[in-house]
């Protein structure tokens, strides 16, 4: 919002939150009827079938512009501000989409009002002229001054100030504004069409070319990437004054009082409205080569709609935890497309950068699947992408490679490795450890084991927690331990579904969303491949604690559920405006967090394989650094 919002900067529809869309399906629904049902075909006006298509098309526009820019913004080759985005700018920019509705809108109205846009010719070469001159003339020059006059401090509080709560801009920031200052422009950018349409000169050609004109032009200058080649500049030197440049742009979010002109930066010469540094931000961000982390995290997708959560994809959805949405089954053909696209595509790509102090953090995503994992013919393939990353780490000069899963196979076959390795086992151990309460004397042990459910479990026996555990896995542990600490491994045949694992003086009470409390009278630590029926032969009261880095699926209403082994993170860092899968805001993983921690510490061996690290020590360093424990009693509350 505006520091002290003005009338008309509420969108109409603001009450139906995700379901604005319905003010268009009036509109739809008749232009779809009159179309295909009610005319003949020889009828038929193609001119207003086509204004649901372009709003499609617009949507599909903007949303490529916003996962370029991120994706280049992370690499960081041509970024123009180094400056961070948090949540609170994601959660401000959510309604871009509000000015396509109203577009929208507006374009069904004036076809049904005015006879003069029902068939509209394909082309027409002298509308696109008058479009053009009509934008260079009155457009540009009354944006001009218009821009201006918001930037007094009675307008600017009302309104402009809502957009420029956004110093670094991505491409959706260019639309958002108060509704009043949309209609606003709307109304500029309306003179061409309606002086065509009036004319009798428009054509679906010019409208078609200037909407898209429009919108890329807008697009472009909030991207914080300079992407204009210096080359276009040389060869027609006037161009500098009929296009702007994006590091043109960024000065105005920086400098506010200059920069004002909308596409065209020859008004802003003319009243000396540039500012003096426009020319040397544009050679320098030119300049600027992609930049060279400490510490990289590889991570890959999960599920098929896990595409949309990547900061890459959907920033609304990306700013939040995980979760299947109703619409999904909507875009699913585009679901199907983009998961052919990542089976084929060959190579990590930048999803995230991040700063912890002088740390300089990036994620790079393999394209590939939770399942493919799982599939034999596709580990070779897997194995040779992981590869491939440490190695472009290693030439990087990059400090930390963070893998899931084992590492040993990539150090054995590169030894002169100068990157670390390391697999965040050890602090996976520790968070889990750290998460069951005290005084707890025993614990089940269940779903498909791995390096850190061993190590949890050795710990717990030696500190003489009984271990409930199943099968062949009751003996492997069994023959790692003496004799006097195996005895705290017990095999577990019915789940003891009816003995309590924290003493009745220690039963620990855990409060949900309606202040009703569960009594947590067990202790289950699963691990992936936990079914549906292992759950339901827990007791009421149980309290599942992770081991893995994927969650249990919750099917029990009568037990609690932790999430994943995970760590708040400290305010100091930076540029975090998504969630990490599943998890919470501003919370992250432990394997994740391991990596930051190998090179704040300067830990110069990898961690991989059957390697471990001092469970206390790495512990210790994750809450010197400020990290904190996720399931304290508010996290707790906050959870249920």
């Amino acid at each position: 919002m505006a520091t002290k919002p003005g009338i008309l900067t509420e969108w109409p529809w603001a009450s139906l939150g995700n379901f604005k869309y319905l003010v268009l399906a009036p509109f739809v629904g008749h232009s779809i009827y009159s179309f295909f049902i009610s005319k003949e075909e020889s009828q038929r006006d193609f001119s207003y079938i086509f204004i649901f298509l372009y709003i499609v098309m617009r949507m599909v526009h903007h949303q490529m512009w916003i996962s370029l820019s991120r994706y280049r913004s992370a690499k960081g080759d041509n970024r123009i501000l180094d400056r961070s985005i948090e949540f609170d700018q994601v959660d401000r920019e959510t309604n871009w989409d509000d000015q396509i509705i109203f577009n929208g809108v507006a374009f069904y109205i004036a076809y049904l009002k005015f006879s003069e846009t029902h068939h509209l010719p394909l082309w027409r070469i002298d509308g696109i002229i008058i479009t053009a001159l009509l934008h260079t003339g009155p457009v540009e020059f009354l944006y001009y001054w218009i821009h201006r006059a918001l930037h007094h401090h009675f307008l600017y509080s009302r309104y402009h100030s809502h957009h420029h709560s956004s110093i670094v801009t991505e491409p959706h920031t260019a639309v958002i504004h108060p509704f009043a200052e949309i209609v606003t422009y709307y109304t500029l950018f309306f003179i061409p069409l309606v002086t065509t349409v009036l004319t009798g000169t428009a054509s679906i050609a010019s409208v078609v070319a200037y909407a898209i004109y429009l919108d890329f032009m807008n697009l472009m200058g909030h991207c914080n990437f300079e992407l204009i080649p210096k080359w276009m500049f040389s060869i027609f030197p006037p161009l500098k004054y009929l296009i702007y440049t994006p590091s043109f742009h960024s000065l105005h979010h920086t400098q506010f009082g200059s920069n004002y002109s909308l596409f065209m930066p020859m008004y802003d010469y003319l009243y000396s409205t540039v500012d003096k540094s426009s020319d040397t931000l544009y050679e320098k961000s030119l300049e600027r080569k992609a930049e060279l982390p400490d510490v990289v995290h590889l991570t890959h997708l999960t599920t098929p709609e896990s595409i949309y959560h990547l900061r890459l994809g959907f920033a609304s959805l990306a700013s939040k935890p995980h979760t299947s949405k109703w619409y999904f089954w909507l875009i699913s053909p585009v679901t199907l497309w983009s998961f052919f696209i990542t089976w084929i595509y060959g190579h990590t790509f930048v999803v995230e950068r991040n700063l912890f102090s002088n740390l300089k953090l990036q994620t790079w995503a393999i394209p590939k699947y939770s399942i493919q994992y799982f599939m034999q013919w596709q580990r070779d393939s897997i194995n040779n992408l992981i590869e491939e990353a440490i190695m472009e780490a290693d030439q990087k000069g990059v400090k930390e490679k963070q893998v899931n899963n084992n590492g040993e196979l990539y150090i054995r076959r590169h030894p002169k490795l100068k990157v670390k390795v390391v697999d965040g086992s050890s602090l996976a151990v520790a968070v889990v450890l750290n998460s069951i309460p005290k005084g707890t004397s025993r614990v089940v042990l269940r779903g498909r084991l791995s390096k850190v459910a061993y190590s949890i479990a050795l710990t717990l026996c030696q500190g003489g927690t009984q271990v409930m555990i199943d099968g062949e896995e009751y003996k492997r542990l069994k023959a790692l331990l003496n004799p006097e600490v195996a005895s705290n491994l017990v095999p577990s045949k019915s789940y003891a579904s009816k003995v309590s694992t924290i003493p009745p003086p220690l039963h620990i009470y855990i409060p949900n969303k309606n202040k009703e409390y569960f009594l947590i009278k067990s202790i289950w630590l699963v691990g992936d491949e936990l079914s549906e029926d292992e759950q339901l032969k827990a007791p009421k009261g149980t309290l599942f604690i992770p081991f893995s880095q994927f969650p249990p699926r919750k099917v029990r209403k009568d037990c609690f559920y932790f999430n994943t082994p995970a760590m708040n993170i400290p305010k100091h860092l930076e540029n975090v405006d998504s969630c990490e899968n599943w998890l919470p805001r501003r919370v992250m993983s432990a394997w994740r967090i391991a990596g930051i921690l190998h090179a704040l510490e300067g830990w110069n061996e990898h961690e991989c394989g059957n390697k471990m690290f001092d469970i206390q020590k790495v512990w210790k360093a994750s809450l010197q650094h400020g990290f904190s424990p996720l399931t304290t009693p508010s996290a707790i509350e906050a959870e249920a």
